[in-house]
């Protein structure tokens, strides 16, 4: 047996049930019970009736699914899995801004930690992050954080001025504007299909701007026979599966030789192997777990965030 079959049957005997982010590795993806983007993953866990799930994507999201199924287990293949865009912003720094700035709504992008949800009034994903800014009153002061690149973005499409946390995620900061350019010269009437966490070069030079569900959504949708994709790479597996008869271009961080077939990969996504992922299931760890008193003020903003999705 090998190991996709023997995960398998651990969770059938377990009650497991595995959920990936698109940015895992194919494998991963293959063996999932469900594949989403964070958004997604959230909706997922506060239905699923599983005594376990695994979560296959980075720490943030195994804390997600945990503050909003406390008494269900929630596993991550390896703790080390983190995320560059939660690490920009600490507690104790929100913390202070909210001390010296209390009349500020705080909108806190879902790539967080806990504790840095538990000081927050919402929670918002690249799903629905405008969707619910365009809910808040329009006179209201707003932080936005932590991703600038994001938040910026939101701010030219609802007309905000919201303030903004200096973050960013190092995988969609990095990708290559000469890069870009060539690849739409090489690939004329290609769409850029670009995440909004990259930067305002990058953005402006996109057809569709959107999550990675979006763009899914719109490789699926349309017509054309070649895509210029500019997210982390991961993507390129289920847009690939989903349209076999497509091409997906990844636009690579730099101009290197061979330009298409660099990719922009997120290493802490690749910490997840189906090695890791059997010895998880078998083991039962590692086990995210989150404070109670932080898990309940951190689930209320989360909770806002899927009442307002709907």
């Amino acid at each position: 047996m090998n190991h996709s079959e023997a995960i398998r049957q651990l969770c059938k005997e377990k009650n497991a049930v595995i959920m990936a982010h698109y940015y895992t590795r194919p494998e991963i993806q293959d063996v999932a019970d469900f594949i989403g983007d964070s958004l997604a993953l959230a909706q997922q866990a506060a239905k699923t009736d599983a005594d376990i799930i695994v979560l296959c994507g980075v720490h943030f999201m195994g804390e997600t699914a945990k503050i909003i199924c406390p008494d269900k287990k929630v596993l991550i293949p390896d703790l080390n899995a983190g995320c560059s865009l939660a690490d920009s912003c600490s507690a104790q720094d929100l913390r202070a801004f909210k001390q010296q700035h209390p009349e500020y709504t705080v909108v806190s992008y879902v790539n967080t930690s806990a504790e840095v949800k538990a000081l927050t009034d919402v929670v918002v994903t690249s799903s629905n992050a405008k969707h619910i800014i365009e809910q808040l009153p329009p006179d209201a002061p707003i932080l936005f954080g932590p991703d600038n690149n994001l938040g910026n973005y939101i701010n030219s499409v609802t007309g905000r001025q919201m303030t903004l946390w200096n973050g960013a995620c190092h995988v969609h900061s990095r990708f290559s504007v000469q890069a870009l350019l060539q690849l739409k010269e090489q690939y004329p009437g290609a769409p850029v299909l670009a995440h909004p966490e990259c930067k305002a070069a990058i953005l402006a030079l996109a057809d569709v701007i959107g999550s990675t569900q979006a763009l899914l959504n719109y490789a699926k949708q349309h017509t054309e026979q070649q895509y210029l994709v500019v997210t982390e790479s991961g993507i390129l597996h289920e847009m690939q599966k989903a349209c076999p008869d497509k091409t997906f271009i990844p636009v690579p961080p730099e101009i290197t030789e061979g330009i298409g077939c660099s990719c922009n990969e997120c290493e802490y996504m690749r910490l997840n192997t189906l090695e890791k992922l059997y010895n998880c299931l078998l083991n039962e760890a590692p086990e995210i777990q989150v404070p109670r008193d932080i898990a309940e003020q951190a689930r209320k903003p989360i909770q806002r965030m899927l009442d307002m999705s709907k």
